[in-house]
């Protein structure tokens, strides 16, 4: 996805269903659950909890028909779920770029907001990380020299 891709809300249109063109295809649920690792049953809740930007359009027959602009937006979900945003951020954002221009700085102030808290889960998960090497190297000298003395050893009394 490109920096200037609009399905972030950050500018031309704000995503949705309603701004594909007449010469588009609409994707099947099944096609968009490929192509964002959803399943079907993701994609209904998403719809069901408004986490979309645009109405899904609907078949003749009731079929959900969905926009590559959609895919895009629901790519960006999957990233900020993956990521830890609680499902009630992600709510307040699909509502805001759903209001459209004029909210951008309270966008930024909840993007900025989810930003800082996976630095600092990044941040814990490279100090678990040095210690997991510490304890590897530690068990990976043991088993060079041939002894386990010194490694934990709950049966010994």
């Amino acid at each position: 996805m490109t920096s200037g891709s609009s399905a972030g809300g950050g500018g031309g249109n704000s995503g949705g269903s309603s701004g594909s063109t007449a010469s588009e295809q609409p994707l099947g649920i099944g096609e968009v659950a490929a192509r964002t690792g959803l399943s079907v049953h993701a994609l209904r809740f998403y719809e069901r909890e408004g986490l979309l930007v645009g109405p899904v359009r609907r078949s003749s027959g009731g079929r959900r028909q969905y926009a590559a602009v959609d895919v895009e937006w629901l790519l960006i979900c999957v990233k900020l779920r993956e990521s830890g945003m609680p499902l009630a951020d992600l709510k307040r954002f699909a509502a805001l770029v759903r209001q459209g221009p004029g909210n951008e700085a309270e966008r930024l102030r909840l993007l900025d907001a989810h930003r800082l808290r996976v630095d600092a889960q990044i941040r814990a998960l490279e100090e678990c990380r040095s210690v997991i090497t510490w304890k590897v190297g530690v068990y990976a000298e043991h088993l060079a020299r041939g002894a386990a003395g010194g490694l934990w050893d709950p049966t010994a009394t």
